[in-house]
C-alpha cells in the first residue's frame, strides 16, 4: 500500500505561489473544490489527521463513497501511488505551509504566519517545497 504521510516534515508553499498570505480557497459556485475541503478539513482541526486521511477523504466524498465502503475503497486507492501535499492548491495556490509532526499528523500555517516562519527555520525538520505551478 502506498501512503502520502509525512514525518517531522515542513511543506513549504511554492516558490511561484501567487499568496501573499494564507488564504481561504473561494467557494466557486455549489460545489465543493478540492481545496476547499481540505481547508475545512484542516484549519479547525490542526494534527488531527494525517495526509492519507485528508486525500483519500476529499476524494471520496467529491465521489459520494459511502462511508460504509470507506474502508474497501481505501485499499484500492492507495493500490497506486497517490499526489500528496506538495501538489495540492493549498500549497501551490492559496499560502499554506503543511507541517507532519512526528506521528504524522498534520497542520496548516499561512505563509506569513510567525509559526509558518518558526518552522521553516527549525533545522530539526525536513524541509520540501510544494511543487510548482508553471515550469521554470
Amino acid at each position: 500500500m502506498h501512503s502520502t504521510n509525512y514525518f517531522n516534515t515542513l511543506i513549504e508553499v511554492a516558490e511561484d505561489c501567487p499568496a501573499i498570505s494564507g488564504e481561504q480557497p473561494p467557494v466557486k459556485g455549489d460545489k465543493l473544490s478540492v481545496a476547499n475541503r481540505q481547508f475545512d478539513m484542516l484549519k479547525n482541526a490542526p494534527y488531527k489527521y494525517d495526509s492519507d486521511e485528508v486525500l483519500f477523504t476529499v476524494w471520496a466524498e467529491r465521489k459520494d463513497i459511502p462511508k460504509a465502503d470507506y474502508e474497501k475503497e481505501r485499499a484500492i486507492y492507495f493500490s497506486k501511488g497517490q499526489p500528496c501535499f506538495r501538489a495540492s492548491p493549498l500549497t501551490k495556490r492559496y499560502g499554506w505551509g503543511v507541517h507532519a509532526n512526528s506521528e504524522g499528523k498534520i497542520a496548516i500555517y499561512g505563509r506569513e504566519t510567525q509559526a509558518y516562519e518558526d518552522l521553516c527555520k527549525n533545522s530539526e525538520l525536513k524541509k520540501t517545497k510544494a511543487m510548482r505551478s508553471k515550469r521554470k
